[in-house]
């Protein structure tokens, strides 16, 4: 291989897939945590021939893969540096920032002061407030949303406001309304949450369903990222899913939104397909909001089987000038307890068709390292964190 540089890199985040308790775990209450080991044995081994052949099993054991004798890609694990385990904290990280103020959880519920604030300046009352599955708080209180019209405020394990309404109640443009003022309100230290998101649905009492309308509304990431960087020197930076809001639209040239992982599969192809210079960068939620934070290891596993079986598609669109960049931004291992995040490592596979194999990478100390990657492949201003392994990718 030549040492010339990439004209593109598609970077995949599977959202939550940890690899193994992190050194620090046990100041996170995650002592023994381990995502994808733990899935594997709850269903009796995982079947994912195309994650094995780049070389998944070569980080770490996983029960039903083989390590591969000789990876087609590079692999290795980095260590979390900043202070978090959401999906705010974790994302920056790989785009070159380091969080050291961690966002407020609220395991009891918001502070009576904003709920308040937030009845006061929306005219609805406020129901919940309390941490709760999407789906449980709806079969919970939707009815009484129906009747009454009070607004469905509740949290996760996550830095989080999460409002959901029905949208024959309380129509789209009203709900994205009511949003932007929790956005407005939580932006102070006091308050201090990473996301306030819309969660519309549907349905009747014992049917509601969330619809595909969800709108996050993020914090703004305080320092500039390597997106940033590459949207200022003319390179194309496509943001799949939930990153346009996970980085507030910040260093993204065009946004794709999609439904679940499967749509999101649907775009990156499409996007492989088409001519562009710069990173793709995908999100792949399914993993995390519908299993991980459930406790559902049997889905969690037939959500990665499914990823596997799409890569293939992926692959088959990539050329000696494309890289391809799979990791994740935290763990949520569902067979812990509680529905919280899990502080673990995060796998690196790195893979070009140029490539003639891969083999070990030492251990990243900070997920900047993709970030810094990336600038340097296309000679960006490096972050501030991060080292970039773009050199050792020959």
């Amino acid at each position: 291989m030549s040492n010339k540089a990439f004209n593109r890199i598609h970077l995949i985040v599977l959202d939550s897939v940890g690899i193994g308790e992190a050194p620090d775990a046990a100041a996170f209450g995650d002592t023994g945590a381990d995502t994808i080991g733990h899935i594997a044995e709850a269903v009796g081994g995982l079947d994912m021939p195309n994650m094995e052949r780049l070389g998944l099993a070569n980080i770490v054991p996983v029960k039903g893969l083989t390590p591969a004798a000789q990876p087609a890609a590079y692999y290795g694990k980095l260590q979390e540096a900043s202070v978090g385990k959401d999906t705010m904290t974790g994302h920056w990280e790989i785009m070159g920032l380091n969080i050291d103020t961690p966002f407020k959880v609220y395991p009891e519920g918001f502070p009576q002061e904003l709920i308040q604030q937030l009845e006061e300046r929306t005219g609805r009352k406020v129901i919940g407030n309390k941490p709760a599955s999407g789906t449980e708080i709806l079969d919970e209180l939707g009815k009484e949303h129906m009747e009454t019209g009070a607004i469905i405020v509740y949290t996760s394990a996550d830095p989080v406001l999460q409002i959901a309404a029905h949208e024959e109640i309380v129509p789209l443009e009203e709900l994205y309304k009511i949003c932007e003022i929790a956005r407005e309100l939580t932006l102070s230290p006091e308050f201090l949450v990473g996301r306030v998101i819309a969660r519309p649905f549907l349905g009747e009492e014992g049917a509601f369903k969330r619809t595909s309308n969800r709108h996050d509304y993020a914090l703004k990431p305080f320092d500039r990222t390597v997106m940033n960087e590459l949207k200022d020197i003319q390179k194309d930076v496509i943001a799949i899913g939930k990153i346009n809001d996970i980085y507030n639209g910040e260093g993204v040239t065009k946004a794709l939104r999609t439904k679940d992982n499967m749509d999101g599969m649907d775009k990156l192809v499409q996007v492989a397909g088409e001519d562009f210079n710069g990173l793709s960068f995908l999100n792949l939620v399914d993993f995390d909001a519908l299993y991980g934070h459930r406790r559902d290891p049997k889905g969690y596993a037939e959500a990665l089987e499914a990823f596997d079986r799409r890569l293939p598609e992926v692959l088959e669109r990539m050329t000696e000038d494309d890289l391809l960049i799979i990791t994740a931004d935290h763990g949520n291992d569902p067979t812990f307890p509680g529905t919280d995040h899990t502080r673990e490592y995060v796998p690196l596979l790195a893979f070009s068709p140029r490539f003639n194999g891969g083999q070990e990478l030492a251990l990243g100390k900070t997920f900047a390292d993709i970030g810094a990657t990336i600038a340097d492949n296309f000679s960006a201003p490096m972050p501030k964190f991060g080292n970039s392994i773009l050199t050792k990718l020959n």
